[in-house]
């Protein structure tokens, strides 16, 4: 693996990009989260696919896909991050996360259950805890099999999985993520076999435009605020969120705020989690991706403008 690109800020997040043996191009990065130090928290986010095949409506990697990763692809990300800041492989942070939620859908990929089932063979890192984003694409029921014992056997209590469903309208859904996808039962089902009482809940996550249907009345049909919390987050400023004319003005500016009452009337744990706007500027955000604003024509002056660094290559 070559790095060829970075950015960002060193006390908030970098974004690498680089070129694998193959010569196929991924993106990942490492962050932390201000004031909290990353001896307290330190967070990878690593690509599973080469771009992605889902082309989520406010996803910059999709629709330049390319492949799977590797099984020892996806450790080159890894490593390469673990030991620029720990060459002996041992990472003393207190919660040491790693998302595999860069670029890509990660039930598509079934190598990311390997690194799973081999991370604690080749680092120590008593905080560690895994982290899997998903949208449940159907046709994925193996990988959910082989999951489901790999958190039992290996993690239980330190595991976070996140469905990321954004909307409570599965016509709008379907117009968000234009692929087949876990129906709500479906992904109610999986997250009861999943939860383990008095361990992590199991996290849905809607990032909210302000067109966004929402109704916190209609999670209860399927979701039990005893095994799922919710999450909101706004829609990253990305070019297709721009292309779609999907914002999250009313969420930024608190005028959202009587859903997330509703959410906690209805006893669910709600996380409101915005971030760093210098994170857009960096695009560390889930779901930006350097080739898509190298390629753009014209460039987002609010808050996805790249300070490239070390990079001279032209994407094609």
């Amino acid at each position: 693996m070559k790095i060829l690109a970075k950015t960002g800020n060193n006390n908030i997040a970098t974004v690498y990009i680089a070129q694998m043996d193959n010569g196929k191009r991924v993106e990942f990065v490492e962050s932390t989260q201000p004031p909290v130090p990353r001896g307290k928290k330190w967070v990878l986010i690593i690509s599973s696919l080469f771009g992605c095949c889902v082309k989520c409506a406010f996803c910059d990697a999709g629709g330049i896909y390319r492949g799977k990763l590797s099984k020892e692809e996806l450790f080159e990300q890894i490593d390469f991050l673990v030991k620029t800041r720990y060459p002996d492989r041992k990472i003393p942070a207190e919660k040491f996360k790693i998302q595999f939620a860069r670029m890509g859908e990660p039930a598509l990929n079934m190598n990311v259950l390997d690194v799973l089932s081999e991370f604690h063979a080749r680092y120590d890192a008593p905080g560690f805890m895994p982290s899997v984003s998903t949208i449940a694409p159907v046709g994925t029921e193996k990988f959910f099999e082989q999951l489901l014992l790999i958190k039992k056997e290996i993690y239980r209590e330190k595991f976070q999985l996140q469905f990321s469903i954004h909307t409570t309208d599965q016509g709008y859904r379907d117009r968000l993520i234009p692929v087949k996808k876990m129906d709500f039962q479906a992904i109610a089902d999986y997250g009861m076999d999943f939860y383990e009482k008095n361990h992590r809940k199991i996290t849905l996550n809607f990032a909210l435009a302000d067109d966004t249907p929402f109704e916190p009345e209609f999670l209860q049909k399927y979701f039990s605020p005893d095994i799922f919390l919710v999450k909101i987050t706004p829609v990253n400023p990305t070019y297709n969120a721009l292309k779609h004319n999907l914002h999250s003005d009313l969420l930024l500016s608190n005028r959202r705020g009587n859903l997330i009452n509703e959410l906690k009337k209805l006893k669910y744990e709600v996380i409101l989690s915005i971030g760093e706007l210098e994170e857009n500027y960096i695009g560390s955000n889930c779901g930006q991706y350097l080739e898509k604003f190298e390629q753009a024509k014209e460039k987002l002056v609010k808050g996805y403008t790249y300070k490239i660094k070390n990079l001279n290559l032209q994407f094609k």
